[in-house]
């Protein structure tokens, strides 16, 4: 373990590079981080039995083998990456005060978690195109949202976050680092990263704006225009019941994306733009951004899908009866 704000340095002539960073928990609050992790870890347990819970129920139930469903699967797994991905640091800091992190396991932390929420965001994209065929096409949703449509689409947005965000890490790695090594957050983020470095970071903002912009800013833009149409559509229908129970089935993935893109872009404009903010401001959206959204998805999901409800509730039935 290690405690102070000091690391090894690697020297090769001109270019330093730190061997470590430590990693900050809550500022101020360092003396409470024990109380403190108790909330976390009930997000934590909620995140990961609810989302495990998603999955075992779609894939249990036949019924539930629909485009709509497999879009709610890969939303799952997603989140059930970004739980993995900040846990063991963040739980590290505020049992055990386990600052330290290495070079280069920080910058394979950040890959994955930058990587895990562009593909989200692609999924939420996703899932609102499923929406807009499912009120606004429904005789031809089956012909157009196939298994295969559905693979492809799934594979598409893996390619897509894994190849645009592949540059992140080695153009981190070619920054000269001095002086401070202290992130601001129990994990590691890109722009926390490139903040360190005394060198020139002009290619890294411009790379990561339009990394940003190009992907999740254009999959916000979609989904809102997904929604226009939406609307479009549902106020030409007939009776104000048949209205209701149109939107009724968009209500889930409207608060998904609500909880997502408001912290993540919050996050990005504090780092980016927000020097003046208190530190403590931009590690609660941090924490909102990564732990929020993974939690409360399968809450409101089943809150709001009677499908998956009545699913979990026979599954649960069952288990009763075959332990009587």
């Amino acid at each position: 373990m290690e405690h102070d704000s000091h690391s090894t340095w690697e020297f090769n002539g001109s270019f330093y590079q730190p061997s470590a960073f430590l990693m900050m928990g809550i500022p101020g609050l360092e003396a409470f981080h024990h109380w403190i992790s108790i909330p976390f870890c009930v997000l934590y347990l909620i995140a990961l039995l609810g989302n495990c819970v998603i999955l075992f129920v779609i894939k249990k139930t036949q019924s539930l083998h629909e485009p709509m469903y497999y879009f709610l699967s890969m939303l799952a797994i997603t989140d059930l990456g970004l739980v993995l991905c900040t846990l063991p640091t963040t739980l590290g800091i505020f049992w055990f005060n386990i600052r330290r992190i290495g070079f280069n396991a920080c910058l394979t932390q950040m890959y994955f978690i930058h990587i895990l929420s562009f593909i989200e965001s692609s999924v939420l994209l996703a899932m609102a195109f499923d929406r807009f065929i499912a009120i606004s096409h429904p005789l031809r949703y089956p012909s157009i949202l196939t298994k295969t449509t559905v693979t492809k689409i799934g594979l598409t947005i893996i390619l897509r976050g894994t190849v645009s965000l592949l540059p992140i890490p080695f153009l981190l790695k070619r920054l000269t680092y001095c002086g401070k090594t202290e992130l601001s957050h129990s994990f590691c983020f890109h722009p926390d990263i490139m903040n360190l470095a005394c060198a020139d970071i002009k290619v890294n903002i411009f790379y990561g704006m339009i990394a940003l912009f190009s992907m999740v800013g254009m999959d916000f833009i979609c989904i809102v225009l997904s929604y226009i149409l939406i609307i479009k559509t549902v106020v030409s229908l007939a009776t104000k019941e048949e209205c209701l129970k149109a939107l009724n089935t968009c209500v889930s993935h409207i608060c998904a994306v609500l909880i997502f893109f408001i912290p993540m872009i919050g996050l990005s404009m504090i780092h980016r733009f927000g020097k003046n903010f208190p530190p403590l401001v931009s590690t609660l959206v941090a924490y909102t951004y990564l732990i929020i959204p993974p939690a409360l998805n399968p809450i409101i999901y089943s809150i709001k899908s009677s499908h998956i409800r009545e699913a979990l509730f026979r599954a649960l039935r069952r288990k009763c009866e075959s332990d009587w």
